[in-house]
């Protein structure tokens, strides 16, 4: 049985330290009395004396008590990095050449780790759990089959499934409708929209069976209607009553008063890597903005730059998936889906709640 390890006691630290554990980086830092700096507790740096040694949660705690970060720690972290990206690919490739999708001792055992510490550190690297990416794999897997199968069974089996009961219980996560309703492009799908108007335009709110799967702004009613009818080309779309006009309510005063806030299921539907980048805007704080570039190192992927921007304009619902809170590394607004004008209003109402 594998023993997870917590850190929290200064004995477990001190252990982590000593064996230069790049498990328990992230989880705090040991910092050196007698040379004023911090390390992660994978380090290369020579090992201090534990006399000389605290311990702090975070870096900006031991900054906080007067110690720098070591020089080493660049080279440290991204020589860590490198290992921890490879650990992790490897496990992406694991999920993805499986007929069976591998449970998460397997894949912790494959990279030699607990599967606390494995799931841990597959998530801060792709930003989904490894049940997430499997099922988002599963699902781009199911796609492309029911795209080119001609049997909606051969697609199924293609796709990992190993019996038709097992997909039909997972069939509307993955594909937000039925197999038989996806292959026809959405057709017998219901999707239930009203347009309003809010002091940025006119806005288009949208919901699936699953929650809500557009909020679109624009000058021109009309123009909103027709795009929701591009993104889902043979769903049924019934305009509505009343009733759902509250949904809309709901959006319209987070766009007049962000400090509302805005609590509503979604139905988001894009590729592993966007919905990566999608769930990192989600966690950006009204007003806080972040670059291109921070939003393509929280996802642990620090090259995608242009990805990110590109996952950012393929975002279909605005406000709730907050792109507007992207910006470039010198803090220029740059380009916005719905007019850099409403991005610019938006984040000035943000930042004045």
């Amino acid at each position: 049985m594998t023993t997870t390890i917590a850190y929290e006691t200064d004995e477990e630290r001190w252990a982590a330290v000593q064996a230069r554990d790049a498990a328990a980086d992230g989880r705090f830092v040991y910092a050196v009395r007698t040379t004023g700096v911090y390390c992660q507790p994978s380090s290369t740096a020579r090992l201090p004396k534990r006399e000389n040694v605290e311990f702090f949660d975070t870096t900006e705690a031991a900054e906080a008590a007067g110690y720098r970060g070591s020089r080493r720690a660049h080279g440290d972290q991204t020589s860590a990095a490198a290992e921890r990206a490879a650990l992790v690919a490897r496990a992406c490739r694991m999920i993805e050449t499986s007929e069976v999708p591998p449970q998460l001792d397997a894949l912790a055992a494959a990279a030699g780790m607990s599967p606390f510490h494995f799931h841990r550190l597959f998530k801060a690297e792709t930003g989904l759990t490894p049940k997430a990416y499997s099922s988002a794999h599963r699902a781009r897997k199911l796609r492309e089959a029911l795209g080119s199968q001609a049997c909606i069974t051969d697609a199924i089996y293609g796709a990992g499934f190993n019996s038709n009961s097992r997909f039909y219980e997972a069939a509307d996560d993955l594909l937000g409708m039925r197999a038989r309703e996806y292959r026809a492009g959405g057709a017998g799908a219901v999707i239930r929209f009203a347009v309003g108007l809010c002091s940025l335009g006119s806005i288009l709110v949208a919901q699936s069976q699953r929650g809500i799967c557009a909020i679109l702004l624009g000058d021109d009613p009309d123009r909103l209607v027709r795009d929701l009818q591009d993104q889902f080309p043979k769903a049924g779309l019934i305009g509505c009553d009343g009733a759902f006009e509250q949904l809309i309510a709901q959006v319209v005063g987070f766009i007049e008063v962000p400090s509302m806030g805005l609590h509503l299921p979604l139905d988001v539907r894009g590729t592993a890597f966007q919905e990566r980048v999608w769930r990192v805007l989600r966690e950006i704080p009204p007003g806080i903005t972040a670059s291109y570039a921070d939003i393509a190192a929280r996802i642990g992927s620090p090259k995608a730059v242009r990805a990110v921007a590109q996952a950012c304009a393929m975002n279909h619902i605005a406000v709730a998936i907050p792109c507007h809170r992207v910006v470039r590394r010198d803090g220029d607004i740059s380009g916005y889906r719905w007019g850099v004008d409403r991005k610019r209003e938006l984040l000035r109402r943000e930042a004045q709640a």
